[in-house]
């Protein structure tokens, strides 16, 4: 069964998707998957789970550094999966680079080398946007880059994390 919930933010709406058991997506306006349906959306009462994204949302938007208890089901694949592992682990308020989470997996799986623009693809299709924080995730030399939802997104956010953290 599919769930999807619209809560207002900072930021503009942001579509929170579930299968009833488990958070499936957080979306910003603007990047939507095309198929949802948001009069409907807009007319039903979200499950539980849903309730409780929105809460830690508003949690995190207020500046609050709320524990991650959902249980998250992004769709992906093993390489996309493995990426995302890691973005759970980079700590609120903190950033690690496309070529540091690489290095990372190269490290794991025992090769030479892993691209960094693969783990660019990897983490640009992450579902769940904020609780698996791809905008924590940087270019060399702490540059910026790439957020799909856009950077000017990607920098608020930071700033909120970065203001929570001092």
């Amino acid at each position: 069964m599919y769930y999807a919930h619209l809560m207002p933010s900072p930021l503009g709406e942001i579509l929170l998707e579930s299968d009833a058991t488990a958070l499936t997506g957080v979306w910003f306006s603007g990047t939507y998957p095309k198929d949802v349906d948001l009069k409907a959306v807009a007319n039903s009462e979200p499950p539980e789970i849903l309730q409780r994204a929105e809460a830690w949302l508003t949690a995190y938007f207020a500046g609050e550094n709320p524990a991650l208890d959902l249980p998250l089901k992004p769709q992906g694949t093993p390489f996309q999966h493995e990426v995302w592992k890691y973005l759970l682990e980079i700590p609120y308020g903190r950033t690690v680079t496309y070529g540091w989470i690489a290095k990372q997996i190269a490290t794991e799986r025992n090769i030479a080398r892993m691209s960094a623009q693969a783990v660019g693809g990897a983490v640009g299709s992450n579902p769940i946007s904020i609780l698996v924080p791809c905008h924590r995730v940087v270019g060399a030399n702490g540059k910026l880059t790439g957020y799909a939802s856009g950077l000017e997104r990607k920098e608020f956010l930071l700033a909120l994390e970065s203001a929570g953290n001092s």
